[in-house]
């Protein structure tokens, strides 16, 4: 019998694509089971499915909360990481862990590479670095995907937001001067996929360390969100005005990397991988959503 892959996350949007698009044999776990605040968990759950490998996929995600609550994050992104490693370790099995682009400060002004000074701005970013640094120095087949601006059609996510936001409101305020990467939590995931396959064909040193992987092309929250708009127009979707702001307009507990722009060269050099346009994926996402809701609205006879 195929080992399977062990996919934490519980029901995270990135979690729920890699279980989608997987090709062999999964186990989705999450809270109460598999819990990063009680070890014991993890343990017994790795051990109870014996997996080929593990794609970490869960993590302290809310920024701003980070900045009042930094055990708790560290616990989700720092300490259960590094179990997790170790036990890969032990077990002698590749470990796919995702970090952010929260690692760097934003002010180099060109896309960030892997080997690019990090300088993380809040409790976020600082507790997924220093989780990067537990699991490579835990477990030698620790790959890190670095990752930003992840959105899907379910969960809590930018691109949902602003379609939610456009019931509200004929008119919202988006921030215009913070560049990034916007990712599809699909196209990650296939991504994830096709690394576990290529390692567990065969392990090569090179393989191991940090990766930057994000949608390619970049634009700011303003641009994603008018692009959103732009896309769900023709399902009849609302079309509010988009106005754009400073970050000083919009102040949050959290600093915001200004510029987090991802180089991904290396990913493809490395394993063949490159992820689509953004705007391409952002459609489809779109497209997604529009349709489900079509399909939960009662029909009229």
């Amino acid at each position: 019998m195929t080992a399977p892959l062990l996919i934490t996350g519980g029901s995270g949007q990135l979690a729920l694509a890699l279980e989608a698009a997987a090709r062999r044999p999964v186990r989705r776990v999450g809270r109460p089971e598999f819990d990063f605040d009680k070890t014991e968990t993890l343990v017994r759950t790795v051990q109870e499915i014996a997996p080929a490998a593990i794609l970490n996929a869960a993590a302290w995600t809310a920024v701003d909360l980070a900045e009042s609550e930094p055990e708790a994050a560290a616990r989700a992104n720092r300490t259960g990481p590094a179990v997790l490693a170790a036990l890969c370790a032990e077990g002698g099995i590749p470990l796919l862990h995702v970090s952010t682009d929260y690692v760097f400060d934003g002010l180099k002004g060109a896309p960030y590479v892997e080997t690019d000074q990090t300088r993380p701005t809040g409790v976020y970013g600082r507790t997924k670095l220093e989780g990067e640094k537990a699991v490579l120095s835990l477990c030698p087949q620790t790959i890190v995907l670095r990752t930003s601006w992840v959105y899907s059609p379910t969960g809590k996510n930018f691109v949902r937001t602003m379609l939610n936001a456009a019931h509200k409101a004929p008119a919202l305020r988006v921030v215009g001067d913070q560049i990034g990467c916007p990712t599809a939590a699909a196209d990650l995931a296939e991504a994830m996929l096709a690394i576990v396959d290529t390692v567990l064909t065969e392990w090569r040193d090179d393989y191991a360390g940090v990766f930057h992987a994000a949608g390619t092309g970049a634009t700011s929250w303003h641009g994603l969100a008018t692009a959103v708009f732009e896309e769900a127009a023709p399902f009849g979707h609302p079309m509010p005005r988009v106005d754009a702001i400073t970050t000083a307009d919009w102040p949050t507990p959290a600093q915001r990397p200004q510029d987090s722009r991802l180089d991904c060269d290396r990913l493809e050099a490395v394993f063949g991988v490159r992820l689509p346009d953004w705007r391409t994926s952002l459609a489809r996402t779109v497209e997604e959503i529009k349709s489900a809701e079509v399909a939960l609205t009662p029909q009229r006879t």
